[in-house]
């Protein structure tokens, strides 16, 4: 894992001295992505800089060094991720007579593109990738991302000048750039709470797209091309699903699944996995305790506020497998210092608050070891998230009352504050607690007018609207807005599972990951998103995802071969942060300097008088709005931070 920018200046207007600062001040920016070593390499006849930093995980001699030339001196490459099926490929290589200087998963990628051609090398690459490769000869710059969009790049072509990062924050040193606000991507995130690729918060600057490569010729403009599509994918799985029985299914996922763990344990430096107590991250340290003769060494953090606290299911399921557990006990404190680096660690706006605890347990984490697994993409593949079942009631019910009755029936539920509700709820269902039962019905609100089911999940997976807040901005339009989706989609679970795979998944949950984790130089890994692991995902019959009430019904199956039902059957958590006392207590002041009226009139996207409303209905506890709230603070919080 590392990060990785460069520069291609074909009509070289940037001297070489000033390259050559360019390049030093994007390494900089991204030290906290490789702290065990930089370098950049120059080839100032075509005005080209590559630069490297390195977090050394597989080889890490000298051998392993990057940007790193091929034998042929023909290709240099630039390299961020893992690529687990690097010993297979080197073998072949070997038997046609390539000799290696080192036993780097980056040498066997260069030499096989040196040999096979990108498109066919990284149609073989199982892992997470985000490659630049320069061809010295044809002077041609290529970029790949994997299949999932689990590693990141930008990227920028600016009059004439081509330019590209892991992070946003190293492209803001060349002086080529000027950074300008996109207001239709802000609408956008205001919507979403992060910004969807290919868009980012600035004009002109964009994000490759998950599975795609793009090509820079010589002098020429960027051209796009797809190696692997989610959504061919998909729909293949769909119209041809696996016909075997329960038992047969649960091999075969567990067998792949034991596998794709079994892969991500390469490692020459410590190794240990996140670990919550839930489904996902439970198997993964399962598997990883069943391919292991040794001790797995596992993490976790915990909350003061017994909502929030996940930590004793971790620890049972850690005795339960004699795992090296290790768990910090978060204050109000710790995570309350984790807010002023957040628009830091973030370079465009985002406001997913689950971003605290992923940091602080990353933070943990690497003090221990280098590389973690995750149990990351469970929810997506196997149709875990409530919102697909209640979607799919609430659609079937909707259709049975008259409009009138919704708009009835959204008044009533409004009309009483979301913290009553709670309250309410706490003592009709003082033995089976029910997770911010107000919200949920406040959420319920917003959908009781809509005309057909896709919308129901709109609604359900939107923060603002952005007609409301920023009345003549029209927001960007992607793959949400697409109604061909309902076409290639026709069953709504499918649907929301494919839309949640290509827009929340990357866009989010990924990008939150990899921010944080890589804010302390930690490799976090993701076995469940082995694209094998998806396109088998999507082969398997619905009945299998979600069976009499349970999700992950198949998933489940191969964890109760390994850990006893009783310790992970419990409803399910996010994870999340006691944000709504937070806003009225301990952050009140630095919330109440962002959300000022001034403050907001000033930056003239946001309609202040709304945004006041909803932050005083908050601190007046009529309403818990902490959400919304943190979309707005998080964009101010950015904008102070990154101008």
């Amino acid at each position: 894992m590392c990060g990785i920018a460069g520069i291609i200046d074909p009509n070289r207007r940037i001297s070489p001295d000033n390259l050559v600062a360019i390049a030093d001040a994007m390494d900089w920016s991204l030290k906290h992505r490789g702290p065990d070593g930089h370098d950049t390499w120059f080839d100032h006849d075509a005005g080209v800089a590559l630069v490297h930093r390195r977090l050394a995980i597989v080889d890490l001699s000298p051998a392993g060094r990057q940007p790193m030339h091929s034998a042929d001196g023909r290709f240099v490459i630039s390299y961020n991720g893992e690529v687990y099926s690097h010993a297979e490929i080197r073998k072949e290589l070997e038997a046609a007579g390539q000799s290696f200087r080192g036993h780097s998963d980056t040498e066997v990628i260069l030499e096989s593109i040196a040999r096979y051609g990108i498109i066919a090398t990284v149609r073989r690459l199982i892992g997470m990738f985000a490659i630049a490769i320069w061809d010295r000869k044809d002077r041609t710059l290529t970029l790949v991302r994997d299949r999932l969009g689990i590693k990141p790049v930008y990227w920028a072509s600016i009059n004439g000048i081509f330019m590209f990062a892991s992070e946003l924050k190293a492209l803001r040193e060349c002086p080529c750039w000027t950074p300008r606000v996109r207001p239709e991507a802000v609408a956008s995130y205001m919507r979403h709470n992060y910004i969807s690729t290919p868009h980012t918060v600035y004009q002109d600057v964009h994000k490759l797209d998950p599975g795609t490569i793009l090509t820079l010729t010589w002098k020429g403009e960027p051209t796009l091309e797809t190696f692997w599509s989610a959504r061919d994918v998909a729909i293949e799985g769909i119209r041809n699903p696996l016909r075997e029985d329960d038992t047969q299914l649960t091999n075969r996922l567990e067998s792949l699944l034991v596998d794709a763990v079994g892969k991500r344990m390469m490692a020459d430096v410590p190794l240990g996995a996140f670990l919550s107590g839930g489904i996902d991250s439970s198997l993964v340290v399962a598997l990883m305790k069943a391919a292991n003769s040794g001790p797995v060494k596992t993490f976790s953090i915990g909350f003061e506020q017994a909502e929030y606290n996940e930590a004793p299911y971790a620890a049972a399921i850690a005795n339960h497998l004699g795992t090296e557990h290790t768990e910090l006990m978060v204050s109000s404190n710790e995570a309350l210092d984790v807010v002023p680096r957040l628009a830091e660690m973030f370079d465009e706006p985002f406001a997913d608050s689950s971003q605290i605890p992923t940091y602080l347990v990353s933070a943990m984490t690497r003090e221990h070891v280098t590389v973690a697994l995750s149990g990351d993409g469970g929810d997506e593949l196997f149709a875990g998230y409530n919102r697909y079942q209640l979607t799919s009631k609430l659609w079937r019910k909707l259709t049975l009352l008259p409009a009138f009755m919704r708009k009835g029936t959204a008044l009533g539920l409004t009309s009483i504050s979301s913290e009553h509700w709670d309250m309410i709820f706490a003592i009709w269902r003082r033995y089976r607690p029910l997770a911010q039962p107000g919200r949920r019905l406040h959420k319920l609100a917003t959908v009781l007018d809509v005309y057909d089911a896709t919308q129901i999940y709109r609604r359900i997976v939107s923060h603002w609207d952005p007609a409301s807040l920023m009345p003549d901005i029209t927001e960007t339009v992607g793959i949400l807005q697409d109604d061909t989706i309902q076409h290639d989609f026709p069953n709504l679970l499918d649907r929301m599972q494919f839309l949640d795979l290509t827009t929340y998944l990357p866009d989010d949950i990924l990008t939150k990951v990899d921010r944080t984790s890589m804010a302390v130089g930690l490799e976090a890994r993701v076995p469940l998103l082995d694209h094998r692991v998806v396109e088998l995902a999507w082969k398997l019959p619905r009945s299998v995802k979600i069976r009499d009430g349970k999700t992950k019904w198949l998933l489940r199956q191969v964890l109760y071969r390994h850990i006893p039902r009783k310790l992970v059957e419990r409803p399910k958590m996010g994870f999340g942060v006691p944000l709504a006392d937070w806003l009225r207590g301990p952050l009140r002041d630095w919330a109440e300097n962002l959300l000022s009226e001034k403050r907001l009139n000033e930056t003239g996207f946001f309609d202040a008088a709304l945004v006041r409303r909803y932050w005083e209905q908050h601190l007046s506890r009529k309403h818990n709005w902490e959400y919304l709230l943190w979309d707005v603070l998080m964009f101010e919080a950015w904008r102070e931070r990154w101008g």
